[in-house]
């Protein structure tokens, strides 16, 4: 995996500007563990010197995992599914060194999270979600549709949003979560037939706009979009020009 990344997605354009950092899983958990600092700490060097800097990491799970592993080495008690007290106490430490600094240089993270059989809640995750500004909730539900990226729109939130955006965006971006909302409330019923056309007047939106609003939520990985483009087709997506 390691390869691929540096060879096709980053290639010589992205390595040109980019530090990697590996530690793959079957090294030890302290190599792990100083890996996610060392990169961190490189990308804090490039923030303090007023660069803007992507920091992208995969993943935080498995950074925890290698801090588990060394707590219970020294005695640790296992608490929630096996986590000792010192994982928790070390990702708010390390997430909370993105963002910005003194002067005009900024750290945005990019990291993934490990979900344990699906499950939102779980202990790594949760603790993430209360640290980093947003999350983007990848499913299986819609890899296996062949929807790609499988970003579950609803589960997925930014806590920056309303500051970067505009109110219109913010409107068009409203209607369309809710039409998503509508349709996945009334999802079985309409696969089985029982739902009748004119029943409820958001529920035949949710319906008519549904092939669209998937259409607009694909995308290749040869395909690329700026801000200005998705933000046109959002706004004409529920009707705005």
């Amino acid at each position: 995996e390691v390869r691929e990344f540096i060879e096709r997605d980053l290639g010589e354009e992205g390595l040109a500007r980019t530090v990697v950092v590996v530690a793959t899983s079957d090294r030890s958990s302290l190599v792990r563990i100083r890996a996610a600092l060392r990169a961190m700490a490189i990308a804090e060097w490039f923030r303090d010197r007023g660069n803007k800097v992507m920091f992208m990491m995969d993943s935080v799970t498995r950074l925890a995992m290698a801090q588990r592993e060394v707590g219970l080495a020294i005695g640790e008690p296992p608490t929630t599914r096996g986590y000792t007290p010192s994982v928790f106490t070390l990702l708010p430490k390390f997430l909370e060194r993105c963002g910005t600094s003194v002067g005009e240089g900024s750290i945005t993270g990019l990291i993934t999270v490990l979900v344990e059989g699906d499950d939102l809640n779980e202990p790594i995750s949760d603790a993430v979600r209360g640290i980093l500004d947003g999350h983007i909730v990848l499913t299986r539900r819609l890899a296996d549709r062949n929807h790609f990226p499988s970003i579950d729109v609803l589960r997925s939130i930014s806590r920056v949003a309303n500051d970067i955006t505009d109110g219109r965006q913010q409107a068009a971006a409203a209607m369309v979560r809710s039409r998503m909302a509508s349709y996945e409330e009334m999802e079985d019923l309409i696969n089985l037939g029982a739902y009748r056309q004119g029943t409820n007047p958001e529920v035949d939106d949710a319906i008519a706009a549904k092939p669209k609003i998937d259409q607009y939520t694909k995308q290749s990985r040869e395909q690329g979009f700026d801000f200005a483009q998705v933000r046109k087709q959002l706004v004409e997506l529920v009707g705005g020009k």
